[in-house]
């Protein structure tokens, strides 16, 4: 059965028994608490956590999942996936164990031409929580499982939370009996590789406290309602269902490896486990790179973007330790559009983004693999040099930290210089690093934002936003939060708080979202309360339904209950409709220039100021600049009518509407069309109602934020008007101090600055001139310490590294083969002190090391050095310590 199949058959099953069929939500989710999602639970937590009510009391749902603590352990063994399928049927206060456990009964066991999926019941087996002897007394009711397969697990397997304060509650797992030639009898609690878990089933009916592990926390007491919470795992059921070892011989991944095995010099499965480690690896990370980049991650050096790269690099380094070293990756994308694409659409319609963005971090890692090969082949020059024959674990550390080897291509390299590796030495630093991470991780994790105080509102009273026709509402005070907490009325002269929050039915402030911030304006009251008046410094959306206005009250009292005013400031929401119309203007224009692939990343903009994130590899040109200036320009004196409407968002999508990568548009969506084709795009933002209101785009600059993401800014209206009048003010006084029209200023500066660095490289040559006279004097006063010639001296200001460098040779050179050693100091640029020791080879068979004595040398200056026996260098800050620092290295020397 294929995996769509499988599928398809999970999601019927549960609809037919009254579930609503929820779509999978985005891999990244406003969450605090994680980098991806990591279960098919996640997009319900509010309604578990009681923040908001759910509009079914039953719901399933197939989730794309990705966890990746285990990463390093893909590939080594067949149940580590980073991105997995999770599909999972949910109630919420309806109903319960016996029905959790029959409907998944009934669709493992069933037969296939009755839509199930033809499990043998004899090859079940169940686990239920040590004390909960309801379920296990289920599972032989409703499914006539005898007790011996019913085994009982601690809270460590068998007791579901989030890792921190809230809902948890016992689980029951159901576990697939693969047979003898998998492991040992004994059920679940003797062998996981022969009864492979395929089904959770959670029965959510408690509170937990304060805990640092699975085990440890205190259970507070039950939940208002009882809900379940399931989870069956696709590909494992798959793996089943196909009769194949592993989920690696599955259909979604397996024509991976088999791409790889096309072009690769090794096959798969020939004996080679090292191989087939390589292999299982690059199928499924390329899978869950494929599935990150669809929902709008790019590679970057922290955070998702840093998982991505790391995916992605570890695909590219086992190819190549496969052999391949031809681009792979391009074609890779390709296969797992094909295998996904019927369950995944997205895979296939943003394919093109998908795969440029795939292939250029490959291009890019390949010139960085180029780089760490010169620092190990370094390495391993040093290494030899000290007569040594292992690579340290600390050069290994770093050839995987800076620049991304892992520990096996390491070993590979080294082998074949005739090298081992300190593994222990790479291990223990690779631990520290582990757990720097995780206590970071720790630090960061918290419990989720208590909005309860909120849910009587969220479920009763949404806000009614009219910000769209008008900018003065008359609204009703639905509730007032003091610090998070409900209060019936706050006055100037009232609590003193940190957060004061005003909750309306009707408001016309924009709260922020979307890239644009919140309207400011005030509130003020009627009639009796006529003199309480407050100002209105931000908006935010509270389980999307309600608008939290942040106050300050500057006269009065408030009550709830109380009529008020709420009016936004026309001049804050002319400017920021400037910007947000001005900020699909210049995505417009990006697009037109650029071409298609030109997608938005990312954008904010407030009143006169805009800037825009787009996925794009490489800086723009000059004259791709100036074309979007130029188009987004023209597109603003054209003068279009904007016009918005709402419709079905796969309507939207097919008129062509541009939606944001990563971003959960509900059924109903707004679509925001300027001048028609120009600019089409699903934005709940407000706007101008024709394109000249903007004002002049002038573009600031542009730059990278991250790898294939570059970022836009500009002005809109009076600030773009007042910038370019800076501008020209400057160009005048430029003009007027050069005394040449502003026309030839460009001409003028160009030549000034070309006789400007003509004088400094004729400074720097005087410089250098002189010094390498003094250097001269120096070799030929050279004095000596012990067996040695010494030359330990400061040289004149402003004498760079570079300069103590070339001079340090040329005294060497000078001195002969006796033993010698070379010392200069300077006070360099910038407060700075380079300092450069030398020894000669006579002087390094006495013992002495360059890398050891330029320790001496900078400790007084308080620098650090570091180098090689012959040559090292450093710097400092400390220059009053030049002279104790001269003395310092000369005393070590007499001392040897």
């Amino acid at each position: 059965m294929q995996t769509h199949e499988i599928r398809k058959r999970f999601l019927d099953h549960f609809v037919k028994r009254g579930h609503t069929e929820v779509p999978s939500a985005s891999v990244i989710l406003d969450d605090p608490n994680l980098l991806f999602v990591n279960a098919g639970m996640v997009q319900f937590v509010p309604y578990f956590l009681g923040q908001r009510t759910p509009p079914w009391s039953r719901a399933t749902s197939i989730q794309k999942c990705i966890r990746t603590p285990d990463i390093d352990e893909v590939g080594h063994t067949t149940r580590h996936n980073t991105f997995f399928q999770m599909a999972g049927n949910f109630s919420f206060g309806d109903y319960f164990k016996r029905e959790a456990i029959e409907y998944a009964w009934t669709l493992l066991t069933n037969p296939v031409d009755e839509g199930g999926y033809g499990f043998d019941p004899e090859r079940l087996w169940a686990t239920v929580y040590l004390d909960d002897d309801e379920a296990a007394q289920l599972w032989q009711e409703v499914t006539g499982m005898p007790p011996e397969r019913i085994q009982r697990r601690g809270m460590a397997d068998n007791y579901w939370s989030m890792g921190i304060p809230g809902p948890c509650g016992p689980s029951s797992e159901i576990y697939y009996d693969r047979g003898p030639d998998y492991g040992v009898e004994g059920g679940p609690i003797a062998n996981e590789d022969r009864y492979i878990e395929i089904w959770n089933l959670v029965f959510m009916q408690n509170v937990r406290g304060e805990g640092t592990s699975k085990e440890d926390f205190e259970i507070l007491g039950p939940l208002p309602r009882k809900n379940i919470d399931t989870g069956m795992g696709v590909e494992r059921v798959a793996c089943l269902l196909q009769g194949v070892d592993n989920v690696y011989e599955t259909d979604l991944l397996r024509p991976v490896i088999d791409t790889v095995a096309a072009v690769a010099p090794r096959g798969y499965g020939q004996g080679n486990h090292d191989d087939d480690v390589r292999y299982r690896i690059i199928a499924d990370h390329s899978r869950t790179a494929a599935i990150l980049i669809g929902d709008g991650v790019s590679p970057g050096n922290d955070g998702r973007g840093y998982v991505l790269r790391r995916l992605l690099r570890r695909v590219i380094r086992s190819a190549k330790l496969l052999g391949i070293n031809d681009p792979i990756v391009g074609e890779l994308m390709a296969t797992v559009r094909d295998a996904m694409g019927p369950s995944y659409p997205e895979l296939v319609s943003d394919f093109e983004r998908i795969q440029r963005i795939a292939v250029a971090e490959e291009t890019a890692f390949n010139r960085t693999l180029a780089s760490g090969s010169r620092l190990f082949e370094e390495a391993a020059r040093a290494t030899k040099q000290k007569g040594a024959t292992v690579l340290s674990g600390s050069d290994a550390f770093t050839l995987h930290d800076t620049y991304g080897f892992p520990l096996e291509l390491t070993l590979e390299m080294a082998a074949e210089a005739g090298l081992s590796v300190d593994e222990e030495g790479f291990r223990s630093l690779m631990a520290e690093q582990r757990e720097r991470a995780k206590a970071d991780a720790a630090a960061r994790k918290q419990a989720h934002a208590d909005l309860s105080a909120y849910r009587e509102l969220v479920d009763k009273h949404p806000t009614e936003f009219t910000g769209f026709d008008e900018l003065t509402s008359e609204a009703t005070i639905l509730g007032i939060f003091v610090d998070g907490k409900r209060v019936p009325v706050v006055s100037r002269n009232g609590q003193q708080a940190e957060r004061i929050e005003l909750i309306l039915d009707r408001t016309p402030f924009y709260a922020e979202s979307g890239g644009q911030i919140a309207d400011e304006g005030t509130i003020t009251g009627t009639g009796a309360s006529s003199t309480a008046k407050a100002v209105v410094s931000d908006v935010q959306k509270i389980a999307r339904t309600l608008w939290a206005h942040r106050i300050t009250v500057e006269s009065g009292e408030f009550v709830e209950g109380d009529t008020v005013i709420a009016a936004v400031d026309p001049r804050w929401r002319h400017g920021a409709t400037q910007g947000h119309s001005g900020t699909h203007m210049v995505h417009a224009a990006l697009r037109q220039v650029l071409g298609p692939n030109a997608v938005q990343a990312g954008s904010l903009n407030r009143p006169g100021y805009l800037r825009f994130d787009f996925n794009w590899q490489g800086p723009l040109t000059e004259e791709q600049r100036n074309q979007i200036e130029e188009v987004t320009n023209e597109a603003v004196e054209a003068d279009y009518e904007v016009h918005s409407f709402t419709t079905e968002l796969e309507k939207a999508k097919a008129m062509g509407a541009m939606a944001l990568f990563g971003e959960v548009y509900p059924e109903e969506v707004r679509v925001v069309e300027i001048g028609g084709p120009f600019s089409l795009e699903l934005c709940g933002g407000t706007h101008v109602a024709h394109s000249a209101q903007i004002g002049p785009v002038t573009l600031l600059g542009e730059s990278s934020v991250g790898s294939g993401v570059r970022r836009v800014e500009a002005y809109v209206g009076l600030d773009s008007f007042r910038h370019l009048a800076k501008e020209r003010a400057l160009m005048a006084a430029l003009a007027s101090t050069l005394k040449v029209p502003s026309q030839e200023v460009p001409n003028r500066v160009a030549q000034l600055v070309e006789r400007l660095k003509a004088a400094e490289k004729e400074l720097d040559r005087m410089r250098l001139a002189n010094a390498r006279a003094a250097a001269a004097n120096a070799a030929a006063g050279a004095e000596t310490i012990g067996k040695v010639r010494v030359v330990a001296q400061r040289m004149a200001g402003g004498t760079s590294a570079a300069d103590l460098r070339s001079l340090v040779g040329d005294i060497r050179g000078k001195l002969g083969s006796d033993p010698a050693v070379i010392a200069l100091i300077a006070e360099g640029d910038n407060d700075t002190v380079p300092f450069v020791v030398a020894v000669n080879p006579a002087a390094q068979d006495l013992g002495f090391k360059a890398n050891e004595l330029v320790k001496v040398l900078g400790a007084p200056v308080n620098g650090r050095g570091g180098g090689k026996a012959e040559l090292a260098q450093g710097s400092g800050k400390g220059a009053a310590g030049i002279d104790a620092a001269l003395a310092a290295l000369r005393a070590e020397i007499g001392r040897s």
